[in-house]
């Protein structure tokens, strides 16, 4: 792995992305990270979305950990204006030297709607906020930039992680469109490969666990719309989705089943998988997952 696009950060071979984690109290959330790190992970990626706030979760992980690398995944491009948002993560930086990656996106049309914003131009408007990033005043101690990873899943917006940024978090999709956006990166760039995981022993229970993550995924236009421009079809994306699209985006099974698939992202060109934890309860923070899953830290 390159590390030259991360500052000399290390984010290990495997990661973690933990939806359910989003819902617990901060107790709960700081409990969930220090046993990843004695577990031995590399990352924790967490989301942003209308409900919480990404620098402030990033310090609660930070401050709970001692050598975890914490990752924004991803902070909204239009939750906070370009300043704050290169300024936030200096400030993380500073705070945690070499344990931040701020990872930031375009979100969704109507997460967009809902904060007063026009979801137009998408790649416009990343590119735009890049430049805004870069000549945003700061203040305090001389602190760069942490690594920028960008939300990417189209040619072009792939294309800008690339040249602009340490690289990209392509989210919900395929091994073979992980390929696809290796190729377009080129091989120095970071590239980290979400990828949903259900701990069951026939595709009957795995279904009935995951066609929960599948159904809401595929209820928005930005993944529905890069399914479709890599060969899936309408029949393929509805609700809850084929067995075929399922195989596809899903890994499950026992560990040596979803270390197989692990594998897979890592011979198409990923840096690193970030596990995305799919539990039977999604009210509960998924501890169980966690520790079931942690040799696989061990053989990546």
């Amino acid at each position: 792995m390159s590390l030259t696009r991360l500052h000399g950060i290390d984010p290990g071979r495997i990661g973690v992305f933990a939806g359910p984690l989003n819902a617990q109290p901060a107790a709960i959330q700081r409990e969930f990270v220090r046993e990843m790190e004695l577990l031995g992970y590399g990352t924790l990626w967490y989301g942003e979305a209308l409900a919480q706030e990404a620098f402030a979760r990033g310090a609660i992980y930070l401050a709970a950990t001692e050598r975890m690398v914490i990752a924004s995944g991803i902070a909204n491009i239009w939750a906070r204006d370009a300043a704050a948002m290169a300024n936030g993560g200096r400030t993380l930086s500073d705070a945690w030297p070499g344990r931040f990656i701020l990872g930031i996106g375009v979100s969704h049309a109507p997460s967009v709607r809902i904060r007063g914003h026009d979801y137009d131009r998408p790649y416009s408007a990343m590119r735009e906020y890049l430049d805004a990033m870069d000549a945003a005043p700061w203040r305090g101690a001389e602190v760069e930039l942490p690594p920028i990873v960008l939300a990417a899943l189209g040619p072009r917006m792939v294309g800008l992680a690339g040249e602009r940024t340490a690289g990209a978090y392509p989210y919900f999709t395929t091994t073979a469109h992980i390929g696809e956006v290796r190729g377009i990166l080129g091989p120095e760039a970071f590239l980290t490969a979400d990828l949903p995981v259900v701990l069951a022993g026939d595709l009957a229970t795995a279904r009935a666990i995951g066609d929960r993550h599948l159904s809401y995924y595929l209820g928005s236009a930005n993944y529905r719309n890069n399914l479709l421009r890599i060969g899936w079809s309408e029949a393929d994306l509805e609700k809850p989705g084929s067995d075929a699209l399922f195989e596809a985006i899903v890994a499950w099974g026992d560990l040596d089943r979803i270390g197989d698939r692990v594998r897979e992202r890592f011979e198409v060109g990923a840096d690193q998988v970030v596990l995305n934890l799919v539990a039977a309860d999604a009210s509960a923070s998924p501890l169980v997952e966690l520790r079931r899953l942690a040799p696989l830290t061990r053989s990546a």
